[in-house]
This record gives structure tokens, sequence and C-alpha cells, in this order.
């Protein structure tokens, strides 16, 4: 991409902003948000936002009948446990989903609960995740799949995302969403779903800096229940300086700007989300740009990832954003220190930068660091079966696995 085409595509978003401003005629705003809102699709995939795109190879009529199919035949997502609901502090529901662990199999356990576990029966432990932004508690799907019925574990959606509410404070106050917030939120659906016991947790992303937060704010929960912890292509703090893949330029035209297209985009949710409905194939080309880095990924799973942030409102995509940029919480890793802790990263991540697990991994010495080759942002969903086999040796090392484990046959948990 050139500086050019990243400037060019600046000053288009901030065209649609001055015309909000300025108080355009419906039909003027209605194109400035068609434009916009494409743009602001990068937001959605956890980018900043302003990217070009390459040609689509597919036409838009074929696409939109692969898309129906795809929709209609696609099994990813599908996977729905015990519903519960928590409230946080401000009021906001929060659902959630427990997996149970199916009951002792005896002297013949099934291929699944071997693979994991061998012949002993694991720990009680509780498996919590955590998903991204714009995402939900499905984007889990083949790790859920993978531990289903053979260790308890715990799914749930970020306040205003996927099941959950809307965030009160944002919807009756104005409030800000913070990363502390959802940190709070966390400690809600604990306290419902794991009142005891032993916990490991595990967050993607935005997940994985709201167990941080929940870290900061509670550091005798994780010194005397969290057992292990899993970081997945996530970071500590200084977002604001990550390049989204775009030429230095570009991203200082589009940080320029993007508080005032966030606001007006904001306030025109309604007619934002119709253009972003016009300009499907540009969101799905950006979606599939920030989600993954591979070119042989199955068509099935980058639409169930363009289905999750299609889901997620334009409001809620630029209500979240500015808590990133404040987001620090490098002296909250300490708290896992005397644990095992997985740090796991998409070599070629352009929303949050392997580096950046790299960095949480110079803080934590004894932490297993790896780090995906050809792999995106949603690596749970592009390498499913190398997210599976290090949580399982991670479960392993903290005591709820009595040997360890490796998973295969990633395919098959889809059903």
């Amino acid at each position: 991409m050139s500086e050019s085409s990243a400037e060019a595509l600046a000053d288009v978003v901030t065209s649609a902003a001055v015309a909000s401003a300025a108080g355009a005629t419906a039909g003027s705003w209605r194109r400035a948000t068609g434009i916009a809102g494409a743009a602001i699709g990068v937001l959605a995939a956890g980018a900043a936002a302003g990217v070009a795109i390459e040609r689509m190879t597919v036409g838009r009529g074929m696409r939109r009948k692969a898309r129906l199919a795809l929709d209609s035949a696609g099994p990813y997502g599908t996977l729905r446990g015990t519903p519960g609901k928590a409230y946080a502090d401000d009021g906001t529901e929060l659902y959630y989903e427990v997996d149970e662990t199916e009951p002792d199999p005896g002297p013949t356990p099934s291929p699944r609960r071997r693979r994991l576990f061998g012949r002993k029966a694991p720990a009680p432990v509780t498996v919590v995740f955590c998903h991204g932004y714009c995402l939900s508690q499905d984007s889990w799907h083949f790790q859920r799949a993978a531990l289903r019925g053979v260790v308890r574990t715990v799914h749930w959606d970020q306040r205003s995302h996927g099941r959950s509410g809307r965030g009160a404070a944002q919807t009756r106050e104005g409030v800000p969403v913070t990363i502390d917030q959802l940190g709070r939120d966390l400690k809600a659906v604990l306290d419902a779903a794991v009142p005891d016991g032993p916990v490991v947790l595990v967050g993607h992303s935005m997940g994985g800096m709201t167990v941080m937060a929940l870290a900061a704010q509670f550091p005798e929960l994780i010194r005397d229940r969290v057992v292990a912890t899993a970081l997945v292509g996530t970071s500590s703090g200084r977002l604001g300086e990550v390049n989204f893949g775009l030429p230095l330029a570009g991203v200082n035209a589009v940080r320029r700007i993007l508080p005032g297209v966030l606001k007006a985009l904001g306030q025109q949710a309604e007619l934002v989300e119709k253009g972003r409905r016009a300009t499907a194939d540009l969101f799905a080309g950006i979606i599939k740009r920030y989600s993954f880095a591979g070119r042989d990924v199955d068509p099935a799973v980058e639409r169930f990832a363009e289905r999750m942030i299609e889901s997620t409102p334009i409001d809620v995509v630029a209500e979240f954003y500015p808590a990133f940029n404040d987001h620090d919480k490098t002296e909250a890793l300490a708290c896992f220190r005397s644990m095992p802790v997985l740090v796991l990263a998409g070599v070629q991540d352009l929303v949050t930068p392997s580096e950046h697990s790299e960095a949480i991994a110079d803080l934590l010495p004894d932490a297993e660091l790896v780090l995906v080759p050809d792999a995106g942002h949603l690596v749970m969903l592009e390498h499913p079966e190398v997210v599976i086999d290090r949580l399982a040796d991670l479960l392993a090392r903290a005591g709820a696995v009595p040997l360890p484990a490796t998973v295969s046959g990633c395919d098959s948990a889809s059903s």
C-alpha cells in the first residue's frame, strides 16, 4: 500500500466527518457514511482505520451466494452450554455459558478425553475464556470443542458484545468504556459462574487485556485461585504505537482525524450500518486482511469471523476504541509470575503485533512464548490445533492434567 493511497483514504474519511459536523443533507450524509462505514470496517477487525484493499477476485453476486450458503451451512459458533447471567457493578447484564465435565467414563475414556488427559481424570479446574474486540465467545469455537466435556469451561460475552447487554453506564450516563471496567466485568462473571475452586484464565486480544485488568484490581484473587493463564494475541500497553501495516504518513493521517470520525459515525449508527451492508465485499476483504495471514484459510472460517464482526454495532466499535490507547497494565503482569503462563501470538498479526507478546514474555521469564508463523490476529481460528495443543500443555503444567497432552484432528471439532 502506498503512502498516497493511505492519505487519500484518510481524506475521504475526513470528508465524511466534516460533512456531519457541517450538517450535511440526508443524501450526502448517506453517501459519506457509506464510504466512512467502509473505512471504519478496519476498526471492526481491531485496527485503527483507513486501509486500501486489494481487488476482490470473486464477483459480488457470486460472493453473496457463497455468503448465504456459508451462513446456512457453517457449523462454526453453534456450540452452546448451560446459560447464565452475571451483573456488572453498573448493572450491565453479562451473558455466559458453562460446559460441565462429563461423568467419569470408567476404564474406557473417549478418544478425545484420552488425547487430552490420558486415562486419568483431570483435576477439578475451570477454564474461563475471554474474547476480543468485536468478537464473541464463539471465537473460541475450536478450543471449546476440544475441551468440551473433559474440563469445565466458562465462555462469556463482553459487555455490548454477543448476547450480553449494552453497557449500562455507557447508554445511561455516557461513561466511556475502560479496560478496568472490563476487568471488573470478568470479576462479576467469576463470582457467578466460578465462585470457588481453581481457575485457568484464557484471554485473546481485548480479552487478554481484561485478564490483566482483573489482576491489577484483584491481585488477591489471582494469587489465591488462578493456577495458570494464557495470553493470546494481546498487549500490556503502548497500543498507540501500532501502525496496523500502514506507512507512517497513512497512520498519522488516520490518527489525526479518527476521533472526529468515530464521534460522527457513533451518532449516525443506523445510517452507517446501512453503509456497511452496502459495502459488504469491502468489509470482507478488510476483515480477512486484519484477521488472517495465510491464503488457505477455510472460507467457512473466514465467513464465521465476518459474521461475528459484522454483528458488532458501529456505535459499539466506536465506543470501545478509545479505551485501547489508555490501556497500560504492564505492572499487573507481576501477578502472573508465580504460575504457568502461555504467551502466544501470530507472527503476522497487524492488530496486536507479536512484539507485544514478546514484551510480555520478557517480563514473565518463566512463561512459554509461542510465535506462530503464517498466522494473523485470529490465530485461534487460523491455527486452532496449535492453540489447543499449547492450552493442553498449559493445563498439564498447572497440574490440571496428569500428562502432557497433544490434540489432533481439529477439523472434526466443528461438529
